[in-house]
C-alpha cells in the first residue's frame, strides 16, 4: 500500500531509511565549460555512507524545525522516496524557495513516484510564498533529464552558496506559475 505524507521530526532518524536505497550509476554528466552545457563521461556509483544517511537525517531535522517542507511517499509503511524544501525565500525578486532533495530509492525508480513528489513540493513552495523552486541539482543525466521534463531550465540568478557548497551541480530553478 502507498501512502504520500509530511514526514515530523519525531520520526526522523536513521531507521526511518532502513530499507531506502540510494545506489545510482552514473556514466555521464552535465557540465558547463566556456559557458556552453556539454555531456561527459564522469563515471562513478552514488551510495549513501551510513555518516552520510546520519548527515541527511540532521539536514532534514533542521527543515522540518525551521518550518519547512519534508513529504515521503512510504511502501508498507517504509519510506521510498522523499522532498524536502527550505522555508527562507531568496534570490530578491526571483522568490526562490529551495528544493533542497528529492531522491527515489532505487527499487522504486521509473513509477512515477519522483514526479509526484515534485508537485508537493511545488504546491507547499507556492502556498508558502516562491514565485520559483531554485534546485542545485545533481549533474548526472538522468538527473537532468528529469528536471528537464518537471519544467525547470538554468537559474536566472546563481546562489553563490548553493555553487560553493557543490560546484559541479546544475543550478536550476522551475516556476510555480
Amino acid at each position: 500500500m502507498l501512502q504520500y505524507r509530511e514526514i515530523d521530526i519525531e520520526e526522523m532518524n536513521c531507521e526511518l531509511f532502513a530499507v531506502f536505497i540510494r545506489h545510482q550509476v552514473v556514466t555521464k554528466c552535465r557540465r558547463k565549460e566556456n559557458d556552453k552545457w556539454i555531456i561527459k563521461d564522469a563515471p562513478f556509483i552514488d551510495d549513501w555512507s551510513d555518516a552520510e544517511y546520519d548527515f541527511l537525517v540532521a539536514c532534514l531535522k533542521n527543515t522540518i524545525s525551521t518550518g519547512g517542507f519534508v513529504y515521503g511517499v512510504f511502501s508498507n509503511d517504509r519510506l521510498k522516496g522523499f522532498v524536502s524544501v527550505e522555508a527562507e525565500l531568496f534570490g530578491g525578486d526571483q522568490k526562490y524557495l529551495d528544493l533542497s532533495s528529492i531522491h527515489v530509492s532505487e527499487d522504486m525508480r521509473g513509477k512515477g513516484f519522483g514526479r509526484e513528489l515534485f508537485f508537493a513540493a511545488k504546491k507547499w513552495a507556492k502556498e508558502h510564498g516562491a514565485e520559483k523552486l531554485y534546485i542545485s541539482a545533481h549533474s548526472a543525466v538522468e538527473t537532468q533529464e528529469f528536471y528537464r521534463k518537471m519544467g525547470c531550465v538554468e537559474a536566472q540568478v546563481y546562489d553563490q552558496n548553493h555553487v560553493a557548497r557543490e560546484p559541479f551541480d546544475c543550478q536550476l530553478e522551475c516556476s510555480l506559475f
